[in-house]
Parts: C-alpha cells; structure tokens; sequence
C-alpha cells in the first residue's frame, strides 16, 4: 500500500472553491478505485496549502486509477471547474509507504 499526498498551493480568496472541489473528489476518488483519506483546506496559519490524501494499492494500480478518474462524469467535471475557477495555483504530488506499522492501539486516560 502507498499513499498519495497532494500539496496544493491555492488562491487565499478561493476556499470556498477549493472546498466544492475537495466534496467532488470525496465522491469520484472512491468510486474510481481509490481509498480517500480526506482532502484538508486552510484553517490556521498558512490560508494558501491545502492537502489531499489517500491510498492506492502500488503504481500500477495508480495508473489505472487515474484512466477511470479521467473517464469519470464528475471528475472531468472537476477538472474543468479547477481549470475554469483557477484556484489552484501550483500541485505537487508524492507517493509515500508507511513505515511505522504495525502501531500500539490509542490508549485513552
């Protein structure tokens, strides 16, 4: 398992659009194969980084992720709503594999 984190830079006086388009992927990612973890937009601090995350099985099962998100109703959609609203100002993107598994169970005092 891997997990993607996707680092947005976003247009301060554009939250509200970068939200919509977080709630769109929360739909479409699932349902395209992917298992989110969440999309996080500005609260304190920075008003301009907001972060998706989520799961995929390895690279390849990435690839064919992305060819369904593409093909995906909403996602197209999605796509175009960031390109037409240009809120998002730069993206990066990196695989990562968690490596401090297996974790102790939360204790509660």
């Amino acid at each position: 398992m891997i997990t993607c984190f996707i680092r947005y830079e976003i247009d301060p006086f554009k939250k509200d659009a970068f939200a919509t388009y977080a709630r769109n992927w929360g739909q479409a990612i699932p349902r395209c194969g992917a298992d989110l973890i969440g999309y996080f937009g500005p609260h304190e601090g920075s008003a301009t980084t907001a972060y998706g995350v989520y799961n995929i099985e390895n690279l390849a099962a990435y690839e064919a992720y992305r060819a369904r998100l593409v093909a995906d109703p909403l996602g197209r959609e999605n796509y175009e709503f960031a390109r037409s609203e240009r809120f998002i100002l730069k993206e990066d993107r990196i695989f990562l594999k968690n490596v401090s598994l297996p974790h102790a169970l939360k204790v509660v005092p």
